[in-house]
């Protein structure tokens, strides 16, 4: 049997002699062709609180490659003061325009000081372009208008990082995630956070903007999103539990249910970012792989997660920590909102959606980006769901890049190639480090279908719960 064959990589961003390093990576395509957008961090070192500014080049693809235009430094997308960070664009087709969402953090505040102390450092921000990324308007700062009195529970938040979606109701949606203060009487300290993923939405093509109810219990950080339906939305986060977190929303992101465990994906060491995109189903004469079936099965009556497992509230300084309870196998871990206020749509056994309140959908397959490494960032690998609504239905990865790799982002192109569905992949990687490029790559699903081991990867039970899911 011959070996998985490695899609054709193309080095974006590079580490630089005088130490600017690139990371952070966000891919748009913008019709018509499609223009490929690559939008990364600029830093003057790979650390995070050396975070600058945000960098773009332009592709046009034809053909089946990519022609790259020069580095493009973007100066409108700042705020004096403070660095920009975690670029997440998403693109209205109903208008052309493209909101480049990042967050700029004043000085050099790292996210560890603000969890600390309580004390939000962070901006939501945004561009936007009405020509395919040539030109971009000046920084909106939508802090106030999008979060509100709410930002005095978040100890800091952020977006994406990666890319927005929009729904077919014209909804934008952008991921984003942040450390609620669930308890500040500790001697005059924060004596406990805990991270949840959420979105952002606009429902007037941008003029203004909201923020979703989060994630109600398991810790949850960076994340990104998928449409499953009209009003269905996926929502796939980073954890520090072991393993990569699920979360459905039945009312367009406006609130999630409980998120469970997704022991299939499992997370490196400390967590990593990574990439989720949505696409139709293939008709059913297209290659199924492993024989699994096309489109999206009902919902379960019940999901097998790790037996034994439910998340206690994160420890803080100071904070006691409460004992897991037992959870049998028929049954998701409870939500709790620990004073987030928040309250989800209706469901039905096991804490899933009722169904009634899922309208019937056009098939959808999901497609995930992570390294495969479980102790260190190594190896980038692309997963595919065909029931994205069975956390036990990912594949084994096709690893896409051997070395040193870490955050990533996904784009759904179409059939561009030779008719063909296509997708693109922009993600760090490295000779030695995972930040020394930003790394771009093309295949089609035909590809994935041909180069992902038959069989699925078995849920494993054996990871348990432990530090805190800073970004880096």
């Amino acid at each position: 049997m011959e070996p998985p064959r490695v899609p054709t990589r193309t080095v974006l961003f590079q580490r630089e002699r005088t130490g600017l390093t690139y990371r952070v990576p966000a891919l748009l395509p913008v019709p018509p062709g499609p223009t490929l957008l690559a939008f990364a961090e600029q830093r003057l070192s790979p650390d995070d609180s050396h975070a600058h500014r945000l960098v773009l080049r332009r592709g046009t693809l034809a053909r089946g490659s990519v022609r790259w235009g020069a580095l493009c430094v973007l100066d409108a997308a700042a705020l004096q003061g403070h660095r920009s960070m975690n670029p997440c664009p998403v693109h209205d087709t109903s208008t052309g325009t493209i909101f480049l969402f990042f967050i700029a953090v004043l000085g050099h505040t790292s996210e560890a000081v603000q969890i600390t102390t309580g004390r939000n450092a962070a901006r939501l921000c945004c561009v936007t372009s009405r020509d395919a990324g040539f030109t971009w308007s000046s920084a909106r700062d939508l802090t106030e208008e999008a979060i509100g009195d709410a930002v005095q529970d978040w100890a800091t938040f952020a977006v994406g990082p990666g890319h927005g979606v929009q729904l077919h109701s014209g909804r934008l949606l952008v991921p984003a995630y942040t450390y609620h203060v669930d308890r500040r009487e500790c001697f005059g300290k924060i004596c406990r956070t805990s991270p949840h993923s959420f979105a952002f939405y606009s429902d007037d093509h941008g003029s203004t903007w909201r923020h979703g109810g989060l994630v109600p219990n398991l810790r949850s950080g960076e994340c990104q999103l998928a449409a499953l339906g009209d009003s269905l939305l996926y929502c796939n986060a980073r954890s520090p539990l072991g393993s990569r977190v699920q979360a459905l929303s039945t009312d367009g992101g406006s609130s999630f249910l409980a998120g469970e465990l997704v022991p299939a994906l499992a997370e490196t060491a400390r967590g990593c970012q990574g990439s989720i995109v949505g696409f139709p189903a293939p008709p059913p004469s297209r290659p199924q792989g492993d024989g699994a079936s096309t489109g999206t099965r009902s919902l379960p009556h019940c999901v097998h997660l790790c037996p034994g497992f439910q998340e206690a509230p994160e420890a803080g300084a100071g904070g006691p920590c409460e004992p897991q309870v037992p959870c049998g196998p028929s049954c998701l871990p409870q939500a709790r909102s620990a004073g987030l206020g928040q309250s989800g749509p209706a469901v039905g056994p096991g804490g899933l959606p009722a169904a009634s309140a899922v309208s019937p959908q056009r098939p959808a397959w999901l497609l995930y980006s992570h390294p495969t490494g479980r102790r260190a960032r190594l190896h980038m690998g692309v997963r595919l769901s065909r029931t994205p609504l069975d956390p036990r239905s990912w594949t084994v990865p096709w690893v896409i890049y051997e070395g040193p790799s870490g955050y990533s982002d996904l784009a759904s192109l179409g059939p561009v190639l030779a008719g063909a569905p296509a997708f693109a992949c922009l993600f760090e990687s490295g000779a030695r480090a995972s930040y020394e490029e930003l790394s771009f790559c093309l295949f089609s699903l035909d590809e994935v279908l041909e180069n992902i081991p038959p069989g699925r990867q078995p849920p494993s039970c054996t990871d348990k719960p432990s530090g805190t899911c800073q970004s880096s």
